[in-house]
């Protein structure tokens, strides 16, 4: 079933929060996945390849970078079937010029990759973070640490795991221990999920609409 391309008009109309979803994947490929998944469910994405990876070998890219680009005044982003991207290695979500780039897209995705630093959010947007979870210590310690600083910020916040069923389950019950009870209902895996990009798309766009966003893997 085709995805319903004016829901994003809808959206916009209503001027309904930007949603700013941090994705913390292995391969800077998952996050050009996960972008087609949410077009199948209605939306477009601004793609920020903040770790320089997505199109590191592009000749697309643009002879300025990112903030030689800010200051000319002009983002040169690439267009793509799920809405545009942009080669910003670097860029972090509180960057100010994102806040006016970002408005004609239904959601902002960041490909932060799976060791970032540290954690900003995207200022006045609805703050979803994505992460891939494998069975190190190392892995579940990060995670649980960009959790826990999601959900002491308070607003709309969600997150999603996915990776190692068992890893995403033993996070969980981290979370359900040691954080605030009401902000872990926001907190799902889809590990288990044949698709765990499909049901991630079809889990936050719902989160908004209100219904049961529809998807079919193959769909174009």
């Amino acid at each position: 079933m085709p995805a319903d391309q004016a829901e994003g008009l809808r959206r916009r109309g209503a001027r309904q929060p930007l949603r700013c979803i941090h994705c913390f994947f292995d391969a800077a490929e998952s996050t050009v996945r996960f972008a087609h998944a949410l077009h199948q469910c209605g939306w477009t994405s601004l793609l920020i390849d903040s770790r320089g990876q997505v199109w590191a070998d592009s000749p697309a890219r643009s002879l300025f970078d990112w903030r030689q680009q800010i200051a000319r005044g002009q983002s040169h982003t690439l267009p793509m079937p799920y809405g545009d991207g942009w080669h910003a290695p670097g860029m972090r979500a509180d960057e100010p010029a994102l806040t006016a780039a970002a408005q004609r897209y239904d959601c902002l995705l960041l490909d932060a990759g799976p060791n970032a630093p540290d954690w900003t959010p995207q200022p006045d947007a609805a703050q979803t973070l994505i992460l891939e979870v494998n069975p190190t210590h190392a892995s579940m310690l990060h995670g649980y640490a960009l959790l826990k600083t999601l959900f002491s910020l308070g607003g709309h916040a969600s997150a999603g795991l996915l990776g190692d069923p068992g890893a995403c389950a033993r996070l969980q019950a981290a979370c359900d221990r040691f954080l605030d009870r009401s902000s872990c209902r926001n907190l799902y895996s889809v590990a288990g999920e044949d698709d765990a990009f499909a049901a991630l798309a079809v889990r936050i766009t719902s989160e908004e609409t209100g219904s049961t966003a529809r998807y079919k893997t193959g769909n174009t």
